[in-house]
């Protein structure tokens, strides 16, 4: 049993490195499926396998952006941007710092789901490729990520496990957290980026200001993280709580807005937006972990 764990998981490792990653999904939860038929894991311990705090997590926050960006409040804050920067190359700054910043709060795959239209949006009103400033928005959200407890869902696995709460990540046993670490990082890359795009001094502007009428979203986004932020101070909470906070949360944003439009047709659509790819990849992988690991082949390793 143990063998067949370990080459049907490698196996699948393998197929996902090799193939593109929308057969990622199709690869985890076709392994999982063959655990359960083997008796790698069995069925009754399926619940118990898969982290639904993480998946009510990843729906609830995408539902939120979904309705975030079509608010258009990052196109207003986008404006704000351009207002402050004299050139291209501090645009591409600004729009970095502040996808860290949203990223330290918000899953780092939505962070970039919801600022890089923005950053299109602002290349072409400037004209410029907007390869850079993508590629430059990605790798800050990825590094803030880590920076709290909210700011992506290992960084919630690990405070988990390791038992923290929001303010272990800024101090923790009498030394300063992860937080200043992440943030220091973020310092740096502002050197390297004024170096790397040195070249881009054409002056910009905002002609237009984007207008805002809708602020339920913006309203359901600070609302879900200060919820987060609260809940990681009460002990011994449900496992499940933050995934519980986001998904009420996303479903009363799409439920307001209902309400306001009764718009059906764009209610379903962003019901349908949500990233179930990201949703069936981690639900296989947790099954595919927590078979190896019952079959104590992470035991082992460990040893």
């Amino acid at each position: 049993m143990k063998t067949a764990a370990i080459v049907l998981f490698l196996i699948m490792y393998a197929l996902m490195i090799v193939l593109k990653a929308k057969w990622r999904p199709f690869l985890a939860c076709g392994c999982a499926i063959l655990f359960l038929f083997l008796g790698i894991l069995p069925l009754s311990e399926l619940p118990s396998a898969i982290d639904w705090n993480i998946l009510m997590m990843i729906f609830g926050t995408v539902l939120i952006v979904d309705y975030f960006i079509q608010s258009r409040m990052p196109n207003l804050i986008a404006d704000q941007i351009l207002d402050l920067a004299p050139n291209v190359m501090w645009v591409t700054i600004f729009m970095s710092l502040f996808a860290g910043i949203v990223s330290a709060f918000i899953d780092n795959v939505a962070t970039v789901y919801m600022i890089a239209p923005v950053a299109l949006a602002i290349c072409k009103k400037i004209r410029i490729s907007p390869v850079p400033m993508i590629i430059s928005i990605a790798v800050s959200s990825n590094l803030q990520g880590a920076a709290t407890l909210v700011g992506d869902t290992t960084s919630i696995m690990l405070a988990g496990a390791a038992r923290m709460d929001f303010m272990d990540f800024f101090w923790f046993h009498g030394r300063p957290g992860v937080f200043f670490a992440v943030e220091i990082g973020a310092l740096l890359t502002i050197p390297i980026m004024m170096l790397l795009f040195h070249k881009d001094k054409e002056p910009v502007s905002s002609k237009e200001t984007t207008t805002v009428e809708d602020y339920v979203p913006t309203i359901a986004m600070a609302g879900h993280i200060v919820f987060l932020i609260g809940a990681s101070f009460f002990p011994n909470k449900p496992e499940t709580t933050n995934g519980i906070i986001c998904m009420v949360w996303g479903l009363a944003c799409v439920a307001v807005e209902y309400l306001k439009t009764k718009d059906h047709q764009t209610m379903m659509q962003n019901l349908k937006n949500a990233d179930y790819a990201t949703i069936f990849l981690l639900a296989g992988l947790f099954a595919v972990i927590s078979g190896i690991t019952r079959q104590g082949i992470i035991a082992h390793i460990a040893d």
